[in-house]
């Protein structure tokens, strides 16, 4: 090998490295998980002794989180999710025997997500209007179908073992967090109809024009942040042994954080399960922290959202906005100035 070629090697090889960074998407979830590690370890180090309290919160939102991720591919929101946890929690608890309260509220979870898509897609609202007043509906039909109180199991025994760990620590909402996970990894990465959501999010004209069924996909999209939300609200319905008509209020935004921290674009096209998962644990981790510290539920919300506007800030394609805005307001202030 001559002397030439070893630089040309580096650069290329330097060049496929970039290009291979440049497509991940879960730097700014990393960064923040060592951070929140790192300053956990000296300010709070219970949060990695409480194994079950830290990994059950991680799983209370990176739970909504993976499910919000099938419609943010797809540059679609979901304002509706905690509402959703918390009726389909409601109808769950209504029902004596326990599976059928599960296949109720899990198809609850379902319809929701059809009536979101149907206002999206079909009546052409856009999805933070029509799923931000699906959010007010479904939070007020919870307070009525539970008289504006908790509504208990029937079944309380089954709720407290529901709640104990099976394997070593973790209980079974980790587990079902975890195959959640699994199935949307699979799904968005294998299968066809999961790979066709970047298309439809990156660009929908195209999708259009390629022959992408984008209604049906959209409404697959909704249907599953439906879906794992209702599971999300019996999972925490099961655990608390009651329904509680607010239930879900501190996960919305905490959810919605996981997924942008983990690298999912807001205009649809780009992210991964595996970046979510680790805004989830970020954002879990932050929030027992901050609890355990003794911080009140509004000062964390203030924490989280600051968290937030900081990772949508810092994304490249914000930032590139954000220069070339400051460019050429400078370049018109340099240009407006009198000539000497």
């Amino acid at each position: 090998m001559s002397l030439g070629t070893a630089p040309m090697e580096q650069q290329g090889l330097l060049a496929r490295t970039r290009t291979i960074l440049g497509r991940r998407t879960e730097g700014r979830a990393i960064g923040l998980l060592l951070i929140v590690s790192i300053v956990s370890a000296f300010m709070e180090p219970l949060v990695f002794t409480a194994y079950q309290v830290t990994l059950g919160r991680i799983a209370l939102v990176g739970l909504v989180a993976l499910g919000l991720t099938a419609v943010i591919l797809m540059g679609e929101l979901d304002l509706a999710v905690a509402s959703t946890l918390a009726v389909s929690g409601v109808v769950f608890a209504s029902f004596e025997q326990i599976w059928m309260g599960v296949i109720a509220a899990l198809a609850a979870g379902l319809i929701i997500g059809m009536i979101n898509a149907f206002f999206v897609i079909d009546v052409g609202i856009n999805s933070f209007i029509a799923t931000l007043g699906m959010l007010f509906f479904l939070r007020g039909g919870a307070f009525v179908l539970s008289n504006e109180e908790p509504v208990r199991l029937a079944n309380r025994d089954f709720g407290i073992a529901f709640g104990k760990p099976i394997i070593g620590e973790f209980t079974p909402r980790m587990l079902i967090f975890i195959l959640v996970f699994i199935a949307l990894q699979v799904f968005l990465s294998r299968v066809r109809t999961g790979r066709e959501f970047y298309a439809v999010g990156g660009n929908r004209e195209a999708a259009y024009d390629a022959g992408i069924p984008v209604r049906r996909r959209i409404y697959t999209g909704f249907m599953i942040s439906g879906f794992v939300a209702a599971l999300t609200g019996v999972v925490n319905t099961l655990e608390r042994t009651a329904a509680d008509p607010t239930a879900g209020s501190t996960v919305l935004l905490a959810s919605f954080a996981a997924a942008i921290i983990g690298g999912i674009l807001l205009n649809g096209g780009r992210g991964s399960v595996f970046g979510t998962l680790l805004g989830a644990a970020s954002l879990g981790m932050l929030q027992v922290g901050l609890t355990f510290s003794g911080v009140q539920v509004d000062v964390q919300n203030i924490i989280i959202g600051a968290v937030l506007l900081l990772a949508v800030i810092t994304d490249p394609t914000s930032l590139r906005t954000v220069i070339g805005s400051a460019r050429s307001w400078f370049q018109g202030r340099s240009g407006a100035q009198p000539q000497g």
